[in-house]
């Protein structure tokens, strides 16, 4: 089994023929055909099946797709590593939206300033996207704060962080000390779209909490939450990072978790056998600095009271 073989079978995958595989790389179709019988007797496994004349990629196909795009691109990078004598670095990197952007630019200046001549690519999407960017090998680091379900990627604890439930000084839980949790089963809330972190931890304490949550409004852009919430009197979980500024003008009012139940971390993934590089070694000094989140500090907030069992 060589690297061919994997690049041929992915032009398969990618093309659905293979009349169309040997002719991006300007082979035979039996070429082709015998590659990816070779792969299939090498593995003991059935890669695709053929049917009417048509090929249908089976379970273990999509399998081996997965570390096969990873091994490729693996094996393209160092040769242009090689070939260029190491001379050059770039570093691609994924954040979710609430860290790209509460954190983003201000990481990406301080890194600019360690090393200069390493390029860098930001990629933001919710966490989902971005395991599934990492996984084919289409980014070389992420920064999210939800919890990454494959066992092929390292998930690192990096930066402490806490979600709040805020609304504006004019509704009517503004100022009050204490809200009950079933308080909360009939106000309307503005969440972060399927896919975020931030929505599945609320939803799962909500959840657990047997208290059946009112979405009002789907948004992907903190900004367009926050003005939702000034505007439209309702209520947003959202990370305590993206409304420091609005808390300490007084346009929020915050609510906390009683039993910190909503804090939680922002966490530095990577494929596990990627080979980290001395720009991403940096990059990820340079995230953990960002550890202090003593934000609410001297201001006056109130708190959830759950009287059930979490």
């Amino acid at each position: 089994m060589t690297i061919r073989h994997l690049k041929i079978f992915i032009a398969v995958v990618e093309t659905g023929k293979m009349s169309a595989a040997a002719a991006k790389y300007f082979i035979t179709q039996p070429t082709v055909s015998q590659a990816i019988k070779e792969l299939e007797k090498y593995y003991g496994v059935l890669l695709f099946e053929r049917i009417s004349k048509k090929l249908y990629i089976t379970e273990a196909g999509k399998n081996l797709l997965i570390y096969a795009k990873i091994a490729v691109k693996q094996f393209d990078e160092l040769n242009e590593y090689m070939f260029t004598a190491g001379h050059s670095e770039k570093i691609r990197i994924g954040t979710t939206i609430t860290v790209g952007s509460c954190m983003l630019p201000s990481i990406i200046n301080h890194f600019k300033e360690r090393i200069p001549q390493v390029d860098t690519y930001s990629y933001m999407n919710n966490t989902k996207s971005i395991e599934d960017k990492l996984l084919k090998a289409e980014l070389d680091i992420g920064i999210v704060e939800g919890q990454v379900k494959s066992h092929d990627l390292v998930n690192m604890p990096a930066v402490k962080d806490y979600l709040v439930i805020v609304c504006s000084k004019k509704h009517h839980f503004a100022g009050r000390k204490q809200i009950s949790i079933k308080e909360l089963e009939n106000e309307a809330f503005v969440m972060r779209e399927e896919g975020s972190g931030t929505r599945e931890l609320f939803e799962n304490y909500m959840l657990k909490s047997d208290i059946k949550l009112k979405i009002n409004w789907e948004v992907t852009c903190p900004v367009v939450i926050k003005n939702i919430v000034l505007e439209h009197n309702c209520l947003a979980a959202i990370s305590i990072r993206l409304v420091k500024e609005e808390i300490k003008s007084g346009q929020l009012y915050v609510i906390k978790s009683k039993e910190n139940a909503w804090d939680r971390s922002f966490n530095i993934v990577y494929y596990k056998n990627k080979y980290i590089t001395e720009g991403m070694k940096t990059l990820i000094e340079i995230v953990k600095e960002y550890n202090n989140a003593d934000i609410l500090k001297n201001i006056s907030t109130g708190t959830l009271v759950n009287n059930g069992s979490i």
